[in-house]
């Protein structure tokens, strides 16, 4: 496979995944409390949200670059 087909299917792939997702959620844990021995943490969920128009721009990219290396062929 040429490099342009391995990249066209990873933005394809990344773009139906981030259409799919739209976000990427992660957990941190935090100290509340440390006084001494006597430590209290925490787990707070965040989320890295990821709009949509960034799945749709890869995936366009992704199907763009496999339609032009094809045509070159």
């Amino acid at each position: 496979m040429r490099t342009n087909t391995i990249i066209a299917v990873i933005l394809i792939a990344l773009g139906i995944v981030a259409i799919a997702y739209q976000g990427i959620t992660y957990t941190t844990k935090e100290n509340v409390v440390d006084i001494g021995p006597l430590k209290v943490t925490s787990e707070k969920s965040r989320t890295l949200p990821l709009p949509p128009i960034v799945g749709a721009v890869a995936l366009a990219g992704g199907i763009a670059l496999l339609v032009m290396g094809r045509k070159k062929d």
